[in-house]
C-alpha cells in the first residue's frame, strides 16, 4: 500500500474514531466519510493517489470482503427461529425480493433500450440486495420496534446470498450473448457453479463446524484459534468450490448458513468480527468505491441513469415491499419505513466490481455507472435519514399503540453486522443469553 494512502486511511480511522459515539446520533456515517475520502484522494480530487480498478489488490480486497460478508451474514441467521417466529423477513425475501428484481429488470429495459434482457436482469440483481449497515441507526435503535428492525436485519443478511446466483447466471448468459458462444456451454457452466458451490458449502460448514465444536469441548483449541478456524472455513469453502468447478461465493454463503444452524456454538466468535476487522474491510471497500468507481462512472451519468437510480431506491423497492406485506396488519407508516430502508451498499459494490472485472460485457461500464450512482445516492440518502426517520417513525407507532399491535409482537433479536453503537452490542448479548 502506498504510504500516502496508508496515512490517509489511518488518519480517517483515527479522526472518525474520536467522535464515533457522538456520530451515532448524527447524520454522518462511516461509509459516507470513506466514500468522500476516496473521492477526495482520487485524480478528481487532490490527485494524491492513483487507483486502478484492474489492480490485483482491489480485486483481492473485493473477493476477500465478499467471501467474509456472505459467510458471516449467513452464519447469524437462525433458520428454525426464522420459520417459527418471523413471517415478515420471509415475506420480504420470498415475495419482495423477486418482485424487486422483476421491477428493476422492467425499469432497466424501459429506461435503457440498448440493454439486452440479461443485462437488464443483471443490473436489477446487482441492486436487489440491501445493506442494513448503511442505516445502522435503524437496525440498532431501541426506538424502532424489534420486529421491524430485525426484519430489515434478517433481510439484509440473506438477500445478498439469494441474489448472487441470479447475478452469476445473468452475467453468464449476457456474456454468452455478446460473445456469441454456445448457450448450452454457458448454461452448463452456470449450472455446475450453482450445484457444486452449495454442495461444498454444506460439507465444509457442517463437518468443519463439528470439528471445531468437538475440539472446543475437549479443551484442545483456545479462543483465538477458534475464531481463526471458523473464519478459515469461509476461505476453505470458497477455495474448495473453485477447485471443483463450483462458485466459491455461493459456497461461502452456504457454509456460513450451515455452520450457523448446525453448530451454532462455533459461531459465537464470529459475532465480534464486524466490530473491527470486518468493519475495516468494509470501509476500505467504500474508500475504493469513492476513489475508483465514482470517478470512472461520472462520465456515464446522464438523465436515464439518474432516473433509474432514484426509482430503484424508491418505487422499485417500496412497492414490492408493500405488496409482500399485505395482510400482515402493519400500519402504512411501517410499510413505508420498511420500504425506504432498503439501502444499496456493500453487496452491490462487490457484485458490480466482480462482474466488470471479468471484462466480458460490452455494457459493463454502463452497468457499473448505474450501480455506482445508485449506491452513492443510497449511502448518503439512507445514512442521513436513518436517525431522524427512526425517531419520527417511533413517535408515530408509539402514539397509537393500540393500532400498532403487529409492529410490537415479540421477536428474537439476531446479531447485526457492523454495529456502530452500544445498542448493537446489547442486542448481541440478548441473543447469547
Amino acid at each position: 500500500m502506498e504510504p500516502a494512502l496508508l496515512a490517509s486511511v489511518a488518519a480517517a480511522l483515527l479522526a472518525f474514531g474520536l467522535i464515533s459515539r457522538k456520530a451515532e446520533h448524527s447524520v454522518v456515517t462511516p461509509p459516507m466519510v470513506f466514500v468522500a475520502l476516496g473521492y477526495l484522494l482520487s485524480d478528481h480530487g487532490l490527485g494524491w493517489i492513483e487507483f486502478g480498478i484492474d489492480g490485483s489488490v482491489i480485486h483481492g480486497l473485493a473477493e476477500l470482503t465478499l467471501v467474509l460478508v456472505l459467510f458471516t451474514d449467513a452464519s447469524r441467521i437462525d433458520l428454525a427461529c426464522l420459520r417459527r417466529e418471523e413471517s415478515l423477513p420471509l415475506r420480504l425475501l420470498g415475495i419482495g425480493l423477486p418482485l424487486t428484481a422483476l421491477a428493476g429488470t422492467a425499469l432497466a429495459l424501459l429506461v435503457f433500450p440498448g440493454l439486452g434482457l440479461w443485462e437488464a436482469v443483471l443490473i436489477a440483481a446487482i441492486l436487489a440486495p440491501t445493506d442494513a449497515a448503511l442505516g445502522q441507526a435503524v437496525v440498532s435503535s431501541p426506538l424502532v420496534p424489534v420486529r421491524i428492525r430485525q426484519s430489515l436485519n434478517v433481510e439484509s443478511g440473506l438477500n445478498d446470498g439469494i441474489a448472487l446466483p441470479v447475478v452469476l447466471v445473468a452475467a453468464s448468459l449476457a456474456g454468452a450473448r455478446e460473445e456469441g458462444g454456445d448457450l448450452f456451454h454457458w448454461l452448463r457452466f452456470a449450472g455446475l457453479q450453482l450445484v457444486l458451490g452449495p454442495a461444498v458449502g454444506v460439507a465444509v460448514g457442517y463437518l468443519g463446524g463439528r470439528l471445531i465444536d468437538r475440539a472446543t469441548l475437549a479443551g484442545w483449541i483456545n479462543a483465538a484459534f477458534q475464531r481463526l478456524s471458523v473464519l478459515g472455513l469461509a476461505a476453505f469453502a470458497f477455495a474448495g468450490a473453485e477447485l471443483v468447478g463450483g462458485n466459491g461465493f455461493i459456497a461461502a454463503f452456504v457454509a456460513g448458513l450451515t455452520l450457523g444452524n448446525a453448530t451454532r456454538s462455533a459461531c459465537e466468535s464470529l459475532y465480534d468480527f464486524g466490530e473491527a476487522e470486518g468493519q475495516l474491510l468494509t470501509l476500505l471497500v467504500f474508500l475504493v468505491f469513492g476513489g475508483v468507481m465514482v470517478p470512472m462512472a461520472l462520465p456515464h451519468w446522464d438523465g436515464p441513469a439518474v432516473a433509474y437510480a432514484v426509482l430503484s431506491l424508491t418505487v422499485v423497492r417500496m412497492l414490492p415491499v408493500a405488496l409482500s406485506l399485505l395482510g400482515t396488519g402493519l400500519q402504512p407508516a411501517s410499510l413505508a419505513f420498511l420500504g425506504w430502508f432498503g439501502p444499496r451498499g456493500l453487496a452491490s459494490i462487490l457484485f458490480a466490481l466482480l462482474v466488470v472485472e471479468e471484462g466480458r460485457l460490452e455494457s459493463g461500464q454502463v452497468l457499473l455507472a448505474i450501480a455506482t450512482l445508485t449506491v452513492l445516492l443510497s449511502t448518503f440518502a439512507h445514512g442521513i435519514s436513518a436517525y431522524p426517520f427512526a425517531r419520527l417513525y417511533s413517535r408515530r407507532v408509539m402514539a397509537e399503540p393500540e393500532r400498532a399491535e403487529a409492529e410490537h409482537r415479540p421477536a428474537l433479536e439476531l446479531p447485526v453486522r457492523l454495529r456502530h453503537s452500544a445498542h448493537g452490542a446489547a442486542a448481541r448479548g440478548h441473543v447469547r443469553s
